[in-house]
């Protein structure tokens, strides 16, 4: 793949620097096939030299398992500073600031979850498995729920089995066209909020 432009060069500090890198990276992994993207693409784009990319990342691969992992993994700003209110409300939030992230980076979002279909990549599964938990950690978060002892493995569980929900609903937003951004809105929201009030609750009764 062919850059069509060298940014122009400028001092910054390191981690701010790696951060321009990394979205340089998603970007360019999210618009062209992980085969067509070098080192120095990312390098040129960000206007930086080929050998500071191998600094901060090492080799193109890792550098693309940082790519997916960022994207995989819910940032901590989805559910920092989150009002004092209703769960409904909290998990409301946290959702519009999700899909607000997705819907930045459309396509390499489809491109990690596409991966995670595919399988037999040790360390793509890692990174799923790691995204998931810290899923989990975020919604309960925002439902109030991480004090919750009797029956954690199970409300766990069932979180988790919603993230699956979440990324299939997403590809029908996204790849389909049949949900709306608000469409998923309300179904992310509303079902978190029936799997905690209603679903939890008759789990914990078994």
């Amino acid at each position: 793949m062919a850059v069509q432009r060298q940014a122009q060069r400028r001092r910054m500090e390191p981690d701010a620097r790696r951060a321009e890198i990394l979205g340089v990276a998603r970007r360019l992994f999210g618009a062209h096939s992980y085969d067509t993207v070098s080192i120095s693409d990312i390098a040129a784009e960000a206007g930086v030299a080929r050998a500071l990319v191998s600094h901060y990342f090492g080799s193109k691969r890792e550098l693309y398992l940082a790519v997916v992992r960022q994207m995989m993994v819910i940032p901590a700003s989805v559910s920092e500073r989150l009002p004092p209110t209703t769960a409904e409300e909290r998990l409301s939030i946290c959702v519009d600031r999700w899909l607000e992230v997705v819907e930045r980076n459309r396509e390499m979002w489809l491109a990690a979850i596409g991966l995670e279909a595919l399988g037999n990549d040790p360390e793509i599964d890692r990174i799923m498995l790691e995204a998931d938990e810290i899923a989990t950690d975020r919604i309960l978060e925002a439902a109030m729920m991480t004090e919750v002892t009797e029956g954690r493995q199970k409300l766990r569980a069932m979180i988790r089995c919603h993230s699956g929900m979440l990324k299939a609903a997403s590809r029908e937003w996204l790849v389909r066209g049949t949900l709306s951004r608000s469409d998923l809105h309300v179904i992310l929201t509303r079902t978190v909020l029936h799997l905690v009030d209603t679903v939890f609750p008759a789990l914990r009764e078994d």
